[in-house]
């Protein structure tokens, strides 16, 4: 069939109305010519999709090929990097921006601005203020919120991000710059500040966002206030963002950090809408308090279909830990490497943590030996463990060894070193160490600090030079230093000066019941029965009393608990049995009990 025929007017059709009519104002619509996008312009926004996607090597790879690099493309780089945590390369590109000598513009510099943030280096930021001001960058918005936040986050005060914000005009600060501030007091723990700028942003009539409740949810969180987080808590309603899922994690960590769990438990129960972070907030929330309870809530997460993530583990490890559930701890020691997740260094410093404190220091020393990367928590974690169970010359030994490494030692590690060498008794060991701490690092002992010291004297009977060194302090010793010293004047039998440590440290803390308990004691040593007589009456007046020591073992995938006068336990027949071998035992050996400060303590368990 030939095309003629099927044009031929007897097929032919009438076009309807409404077709011809599109056709009509199509032709008579004039579309502007295209005009492609430069290849600059197209390789920048690759840049910018790579860097969403996390693929960092091919975003360089394809910056150096780009054969013209504008500022957009620079800025791209520098922003993409500093998004990725990337703030050293950030700072780099920056700089070698600079040496091309291009004129960077409002949006590099804010991106710099978080690259030293991120680094935490206050002498890039001043530098980078001082080029914003040179090229007259410094009046834009987002160059001010973002300055006013690394200030916040950069110095030991917020006077200069005040500085910044109360520079900026009235009409210009937007909600981010009322946030950024809020932020910055909440992050330097000055939450009292933070809630006067929340009131300030209110009575200002500044727009509220769920991310400005959050903070002020958190600023309340640090004062540990929860009358003021209620009140948030009706803000948060009354605007509207009770439905907001970060809104109501960060008040749900408000009440658990409070300790008020009856109101986190309902709150949680009450949600609509939950994700791993609310389960983890309050699984976190409960480790600190009821951990048992903590293994349960994660058991219900799981039942419920959320995965656990590296955080989850964390908490988890640490309940075990405090419960020393050394079984428990090893299941989820297996799911860990299951899932592919051993190689996490905030997870191998927990497995450490939690071995040791279940007392097997071997697993502990496993895990930490085969730790790819280790950081400070990594070695003080092992040294911790090392001391508690007596090794103190491992613990030394591990101090050279990381000292060695390149790894600047701080304040707890000397800590953790000091308390190590108390528990094996050495001394001189211990003393070196407090030595080198103060000549060699530089490092101003604290209350601590000092309580080790007196600990390791006292420990070893050198309690005179431990009552020498407290006399020498720079400042009042608090009961973290009467403590171990009270302990040694017990254990040496030094009267005089162990009534004027519990005398210490019941001006400091008056409702200690231990230290009135062995205070009277003392007394009683001494044959001075009317004051033993008048500080027992203050307990009970004071409704004060010793907490009763508590002891605990598992066997067979179950953990007993025991305390004094325990006869609940169906096992408990054959529990004193195997005790009174154990006296038998030891009065065979020739061992003598110290009963001087039990004699007197007739209150039963206590």
């Amino acid at each position: 069939m030939s095309t003629r025929k099927l044009l031929s007017t007897t097929h032919s059709h009438q076009i309807p109305l409404f077709v011809r009519n599109s056709i009509q104002s199509v032709q008579n619509f004039t579309t502007p010519p295209f005009i492609p996008k430069r290849p600059s312009i197209l390789a920048t926004n690759v840049i910018k999709s790579y860097f969403e996607k996390g693929l960092i090597v091919e975003a360089r790879t394809l910056f150096d090929e780009m054969p013209e690099r504008d500022v957009v493309a620079w800025t791209a780089m520098i922003n993409g990097y500093t998004s990725c945590s990337n703030y050293t390369r950030a700072w780099m590109v920056f700089l070698e921006m600079m040496n091309q000598e291009l004129e960077p513009n409002a949006y590099t510099i804010s991106s710099v601005f978080k690259a030293c943030k991120g680094m935490k280096r206050l002498s890039y930021g001043r530098l980078v203020h001082g080029l914003a001001v040179k090229h007259g960058l410094d009046g834009f918005i987002y160059v001010d919120n973002a300055l006013m936040d690394m200030y916040a986050t950069c110095c030991v005060s917020m006077h200069d991000a005040c500085m910044v914000f109360h520079g900026i005009q009235f009409h210009a600060k937007n909600e981010v710059s009322w946030t950024t501030l809020i932020a910055g007091y909440t992050h330097q723990d000055n939450g009292y500040g933070a809630l006067h700028v929340f009131r300030k942003m209110l009575s200002e009539g500044v727009e509220l966002s769920p991310f400005s409740f959050s903070i002020a949810v958190r600023a309340c969180t640090s004062i540990g206030l929860h009358t003021f987080g209620e009140q948030m808590h009706t803000g948060v309603i009354k605007h509207g963002f009770e439905s907001n899922l970060p809104v109501m994690n960060s008040i749900l960590d408000m009440y658990c950090r409070c300790g008020c769990f009856s109101e986190a438990n309902r709150y949680f129960y009450e949600m609509h809408q939950r994700d791993l972070i609310t389960w983890n907030t309050l699984i976190a929330g409960y480790e600190r308090s009821d951990p048992i309870e903590s293994l349960y809530i994660f058991s219900m997460m799981l039942s419920g279909c959320f995965n656990p993530n590296c955080f989850t583990f964390t908490s988890i490890l640490a309940a075990c830990a405090t419960l020393a559930f050394l079984n428990c701890g090893q299941q989820i020691h297996g799911t860990i490497i299951q899932r592919g997740l051993d190689g996490n260094l905030a997870l191998s410093n927990a497995l450490i943590d939690m071995y040791s404190k279940c007392g097997n220091i071997a697993d502990s020393r496993q895990v930490f030996r085969g730790m790819s990367h280790r950081d400070l928590v990594s070695w003080t974690s092992m040294m911790i463990g090392y001391g508690t169970h007596g090794y103190g010359q491992e613990a030394i030994e591990l101090f050279e060894e990381m000292v060695r490494s390149g790894i600047r030692p701080d304040r707890v590690v000397f800590m953790a070193v000091l308390s190590a060498c108390s528990h094996a008794g050495l001394v001189d060991e211990g003393l070196r160490y407090f030595k080198v701490m103060m000549d060699g690092c530089n490092i101003s002992p604290d209350q601590e600090i000092y309580g080790c010291v007196v600990d390791l004297l006292g420990r070893a009977g050198r309690v005179k030079e431990a009552y020498e060194l407290i006399q020498s302090m720079p400042f009042k010793p608090d009961e973290s230093v009467w403590g171990p010293f009270l302990g040694a004047c017990k254990a040496h039998r030094f009267r005089n000066l162990g009534k004027l440590s519990a005398l210490k440290i019941l001006d400091l803390k008056p409702n200690m019941a231990g230290t009135y308990v062995m205070l009277s004691n003392i007394y009683a040593a001494d044959g001075k029965w009317g004051e033993f007589a008048r500080l027992r009456k203050l307990m009970k007046r004071m409704g004060s009393k010793k907490e009763t020591g508590r002891s605990w073992v598992e066997v067979g995938n179950l953990v007993y608990s025991f305390v004094v006068g325990n006869e609940v336990d169906s096992k408990i027949d054959g529990v004193y049995q195997v005790l009174e071998n154990l006296i038998d035992h030891m009065k065979e050996t020739g061992y003598v009990p110290d009963l001087d400060c039990l004699m007197y303590d007739l209150e039963g368990g206590t």
